[in-house]
């Protein structure tokens, strides 16, 4: 085989351990990148099989760097290597996936990257793990952006220098626009990937996840937002006028007329929309009530970037 495998991870326990599982037999090399944890992963890895790499923590940390420098080592331990299959410590590989991945590369020559289904391990233990599972089902076929697991050619990766090692979310999308841009294409391939374990129990934590997912949007405009990309425009655009603009106008204009705030029923209106749109008013209403976070990260981007600062990790686990 030509495939390495780069696992990220922080404190995963029993996950990490599947995880590992589940890679080993499957690939020539498997690295594992840990970010500091407490829990005995490191050695866990290693008594697994894996290559271990511990990131330096006094330099800021954020998962494309894990992954970049899980990619260095396996450059340097093998430069035989043709294809990486990336996955995060909370996810576990289908036992068909490498191989299934590798052939699809080898047949199709400026395809870059191939993802495939990604489920949720837990996917009716509460409804935000659910929204994740619905989530992940994207189109098959090409597509724009993959997640955080894929397998990934080495040249292609190389041609573009990898992930982008400042963003601390949406590392994935914005390293598909550059491959883009290069010439690349990404697919979707209509297979089972990896089980992901959210593990969201509480609305706090689905809260700060959709935060996060806004200061990405936010962060993609800022570095690919002009045409003919337009990444993340979309995305940005629907959450500041329902998360940000129909709120305040409405707010705002009932100070001239309690009228004004009959512009809250477009929230309600929405919900009825969607729902009847996709057959799920659960869905509907968490689709409509996220605009709300993704609003605080897209705004907390911006006003940090105007402070001349970096925002920290958001993270949610």
């Amino acid at each position: 085989m030509t495939v390495g495998v780069v696992i990220i991870g922080r404190n995963e326990g029993v996950r990490l351990i599947r995880c590992l599982s589940s890679v080993m037999g499957q690939a020539d090399i498997v690295v594992y990148v840990d970010s500091g944890s407490s829990d005995g992963s490191q050695a866990a890895a290693m008594e697994l099989g894996a290559d271990v790499i511990s990131l330096d923590m006094d330099l800021p940390f954020t998962a494309a760097r894990a992954r970049n420098e899980g990619f260095a080592h396996l450059a340097t331990k093998n430069d035989a290597i043709e294809y990486v299959q990336f996955i995060d410590g909370d996810c576990a590989l289908n036992s068909d996936w490498i191989a299934l991945a590798q052939e699809y590369l080898d047949e199709h020559p400026r395809v870059a990257v191939v993802c495939g289904r990604r489920r949720e391990r837990h996917p009716t233990a509460s409804i935000y793990n659910r929204l994740i599972d619905q989530e992940w089902d994207t189109p098959v076929g090409e597509t724009k952006a993959c997640g955080g697991d894929a397998m990934i050619r080495v040249t292609a990766f190389q041609d573009v220098s990898g992930f982008n090692p400042e963003l601390i979310a949406g590392e994935e999308p914005e390293l598909c626009v550059r491959l883009r841009a290069d010439g690349w294409t990404i697919c979707r391939l209509d297979a089972e990937m990896t089980l992901h374990d959210a593990a969201i129990s509480k609305l706090s934590q689905w809260w700060k996840r959709n935060r996060r997912a806004g200061h990405a949007y936010g962060e993609g405009v800022a570095m690919h937002g002009r045409p003919p990309e337009k990444h993340g425009v979309r995305e940005t655009r629907s959450a500041l006028i329902w998360g940000v603009g129909i709120p305040v106008t409405a707010l705002l204009g009932s100070l001239l007329s309690t009228w004004a705030l009959g512009l809250i029923l477009a929230w309600p209106a929405q919900v009825i929309r969607l729902g009847i749109r996709d057959g799920d008013f659960s869905r509907a209403f968490f689709l409509t009530l996220g605009k709300l976070p993704e609003a605080q990260g897209i705004l907390g981007y911006y006003f940090e970037r105007w402070r001349g600062k970096r925002v920290s990790l958001i993270e949610y686990k």
